[in-house]
């Protein structure tokens, strides 16, 4: 059963204990890619943006170029991915590239794409990290705060958990368990959040399927992109892939990963210790809703 958010869950919000310019990109990079799901072939290009305007994606292959910010308030979906939707247009799978985004504390940026979905890659962040590394992060004339939370914050819905609890660092866990499953029975990470840990811990891990939760999938055509190359498929004890795994827990590495890009359409900077047993992109989506919802609540 989904528990209520309590209107008191925080009475107020501590006294923010440490701020930091915003920051964007030095210069436009471009990245293109086929989307996982929609298999249609997008070019991306990145745009530094000014102090104040957010994350965006913007569709400029649709009339009038729309914006979609990149913000809980424009959730339409979460089948297997977060996707983004404002008036007619949408964006799937932004969490890859918001994740990268966030490890690297860049606060304003456009996203153009002329196609439906984010590029997958190889199924993990690094693209996106070795792209951002080509280029200078600016920072620029304004300053932004960050959040501490003074008590938990709970969403819970049979066996998925999340809690965000009091901390004076930003740190992730993530507990990830398929019961009887020979590879995935039980995984568990956690990471002090900082740029270099998060590249070199998080970044390389790749989405994954179970062998039998895939086939169906692509026999409908419901992931028209996915192959060997953008994506870890476990058949039993096996690894189809022909390189294998990144790491011995590369599953739950890229959860975390997925759990970081979520929780950034929070659109503001939460210090806190956030902690996953089993979430996906619906369970840690609707925990950045509660947390941003009970801040914004505390300051009016």
């Amino acid at each position: 059963m989904v528990l209520p958010c309590e209107l008191n869950v925080l009475d107020q919000v501590s006294e923010l204990a440490s701020s930091r310019k915003e920051r964007t990109i030095s210069r436009e990079i471009s990245f293109s890619g086929s989307g996982l799901f929609s298999g249609i072939q997008v070019n991306m290009n990145l745009k530094p943006a000014k102090v104040g305007s957010g994350i965006v994606f913007q569709r400029i292959d649709l009339p009038g170029k729309p914006v979609i910010p990149a913000h809980v308030d424009y959730i339409c979906g979460t089948p297997r991915c977060t996707i983004l939707a404002k008036d007619k247009a949408i964006i799937q799978s932004v969490e890859h590239i918001l994740s990268a985004l966030a490890a690297f504390d860049i606060d304003n940026l456009v996203i153009e794409l002329d196609g439906p979905e984010v590029p997958v890659g190889d199924g993990s962040a690094l693209p996106f990290v070795e792209l951002l590394q080509k280029i200078e992060i600016q920072e620029q004339g304004s300053t932004i705060s960050y959040y501490h939370l003074p008590r938990p914050i709970y969403w819970a819905d049979g066996n998925v958990q999340l809690i965000a609890i009091p901390s004076k660092v930003l740190q992730y866990s993530y507990t990830l368990t398929y019961p009887g499953h020979p590879l995935l029975n039980a995984q568990f990470h956690t990471l002090v959040m900082n740029s270099e840990r998060y590249i070199e811990e998080i970044a390389p891990c790749r989405t994954f399927s179970l062998y039998e939760e895939i086939l169906p999938l692509l026999e409908k055509g419901i992931i028209k992109g996915g192959t060997l190359s953008n994506g870890v498929v476990i058949k039993g004890v096996e690894i189809l892939n022909p390189d294998g795994l990144r790491f011995a827990n590369e599953m739950v590495r890229h959860k975390m990963l997925d759990l970081i890009g979520d929780l950034s359409l929070m659109g503001i900077r939460v210090v806190a210790h956030f902690i996953a047993i089993r979430s996906g992109h619906f369970s840690n989506t609707e925990l950045a809703k509660r947390v941003l919802a009970c801040i914004k609540g505390a300051n009016n």
